[in-house]
């Protein structure tokens, strides 16, 4: 649709650029080619009059036309998101909408998998992408292509509503048959064993018990470092290794492999995970009952 001449479609593209001035990443995270956002970009600039944006090294820093035009063109988005998605009715029965989820595997795991399960009988033609926690998620959701964010509020963004969904308890995790879990585990026995610990892939931060185990300065044995929580209880089978896990993941596990949980042997705060959605869809209805679903799964350890 064109305004005055310019194409609008142009401005979810500038949005992006200027949250992240990266063209290879912009693409990514919009679907498209990297010649399609150059593309875009030269038309901004031919309708604009102003560069927007300079390359200094191998960087891509905005103009001032383009720091000034952020506000403003962030507002159209935001209205226009509004409209798109206030609906006065949501039939999820014949509903073909399509969700995009933002979640880490362990949420994937224990909630995500038996609700799916569940919608696809009650809602056959709604359709789901899950996307693994990114450094650029924030942009994702800022840009409206994200429907649900599931995290610790510590990697929350602050500009949009957030409600407490789960707590989380960490427990021991390891191979039934190790000797460890004979009695109970005291602190020189967690100590000395070795380890299974995830760190995030695609964010190469560290999760929230491992940035507060470190904090607690315990001597531990990591022998194995891995990208996602759902590689863990595959690699303690047959193994003396532990695993510091959530709750839910280890009871998950112990359903189909050799594994068994105990309580930490110290003193350990609980996780709080949070759901944040875009601030413009509080009206959405097809959004609002499928955030109430996710609230319908997400009870207590079984």
């Amino acid at each position: 649709m064109r305004f005055k001449g310019l194409d609008l479609n142009l401005l979810g593209i500038l949005d992006a650029l200027i949250a992240q001035p990266n063209i290879t990443r912009v693409a990514e995270q919009m679907y498209l080619s990297q010649p399609a956002v150059s593309a875009a970009l030269n038309r901004l600039r031919d309708f604009f009059g102003d560069p927007l944006f300079v390359l200094q090294g191998r960087k891509l820093i905005p103009t001032a036309l383009a720091l000034q035009l952020q506000p403003h063109v962030r507002l159209v988005l935001d209205n226009a998101d509004t409209v798109v998605s206030t609906t006065s009715h949501f039939d999820p029965a014949t509903s073909t909408r399509h969700f995009r989820i933002c979640a880490s595997d362990y949420l994937t795991l224990v909630i995500f998998r038996p609700m799916l399960s569940h919608l696809a009988e009650i809602a056959p033609g709604l359709t789901f992408e899950m996307i693994a926690p990114t450094e650029n998620v924030i942009e994702v959701l800022n840009s409206g292509e994200l429907d649900v964010f599931l995290s610790p509020r510590e990697y929350l963004s602050k500009e949009h509503p957030t409600q407490p969904l789960l707590e989380e308890r960490h427990v021991v995790a390891g191979w039934s048959e190790n000797p460890i879990f004979a009695t109970e585990l005291t602190m020189e026995a967690f100590e000395a064993a070795g380890q299974v610990a995830a760190r995030l892939g695609n964010v190469n931060r560290t999760s929230f018990a491992e940035s507060r185990l470190r904090a607690m300065d315990l001597r531990r044995r990591i022998e194995i470092m891995v990208p996602s929580f759902g590689l863990i209880p595959d690699l303690l089978v047959g193994t003396h290794r532990i695993a510091v896990m959530h709750e839910r993941l280890a009871a998950y596990a112990a359903q189909t492999l050799p594994i068994t949980y105990c309580a930490l042997p110290f003193a350990f705060p609980n996780l709080t995970e949070e759901l944040q959605i875009h601030r413009t869809r509080d009206k959405d209805a097809g959004l609002q009952w499928f955030v109430q679903r996710i609230f319908d799964f997400a009870g207590p350890p079984q």
